[in-house]
């Protein structure tokens, strides 16, 4: 059958935490995504401060899974300064991580960004003021600008877009109103809705919610692993 007409059952999973002392590891669950999905999507995270060691272990228990891995990178992943040993480590398994680019799979354009912060809709921060303050503004223009950029390279009429942060403030409902402007942007879905998007997974927010829509309609999941899903599992299941 023509991948570009067969349904694809994507697994999509963020902010796994792998920590050096291997106290949890997601063979097991890696090994059941495998039975039951045709994609695993990791939306950020993966690790919790960044290092290469961390990395190994998970990149470890991905060896566990059978299907297809596409990830983007969380600011969890940046903490130690050591991203492009932690990317190397788990591009060495098979994992696509994106950070700008697009791939296609199985006839699904896989679209990943980082994304930033800087809140939502009339509340988004503006440049203006402070150097730090526009550096963050300009921080979060740049990540919005790779999203443009890598979801015109899609040629698929079937996309899904992978962030860490948030694009809309309805799935981080249930976290504190103070820390919004740190969990995602508005930028985000303002570029989205300029393309046709099937779907878009995030993480970030623990205590956020399940599902929201852009301001243009298009779905959005939090996937973060504490967040609740109709799976009753860590991670979601969705049909592109």
């Amino acid at each position: 059958m023509d991948d570009q007409r067969k349904n694809v059952t994507i697994a999509a999973v963020a902010d796994l935490h792998v920590t050096e002392d291997g106290a949890k590891s997601y063979k097991d669950l890696f090994a059941e995504i495998s039975s039951v999905a045709d994609v695993l999507v990791i939306a950020g995270d993966l690790t919790d401060l960044g290092r290469p060691k961390e990395a190994e272990l998970l990149a470890s228990d991905l060896r566990h899974c059978t299907v297809p891995t596409v990830a983007v990178l969380g600011n969890h992943d940046h903490e130690s300064g050591q991203v492009d040993d932690v990317c190397k480590i788990l591009t060495d398994v098979g994992v696509k991580l994106l950070n700008g680019q697009a791939a296609e799979i199985a006839g699904v354009g896989f679209v990943g960004v980082k994304g930033f912060v800087g809140g939502f809709g009339r509340h988004m921060l503006g440049s203006f003021g402070e150097t730090a303050i526009k550096a963050m503004v300009a921080e979060s223009v740049e990540e919005s600008m790779l999203l443009e950029n890598a979801m015109r390279q899609v040629r698929s009429d079937r996309s899904l877009v992978v962030l860490h942060y948030a694009p809309i403030a309805e799935t981080v409902a249930g976290e504190p109103l103070e820390i919004y402007p740190f969990l995602g942007s508005s930028r985000l879905a303002e570029t989205i809705d300029r393309f046709r998007v099937n779907a878009v997974v995030h993480g970030h927010a623990h205590r956020g919610s399940y599902e929201g829509r852009t301001p243009g309609g298009a779905p959005v999941y939090n996937v973060a692993s504490h967040v609740e899903k109709p799976t009753g599992k860590p991670y979601a299941l969705l049909e592109l």
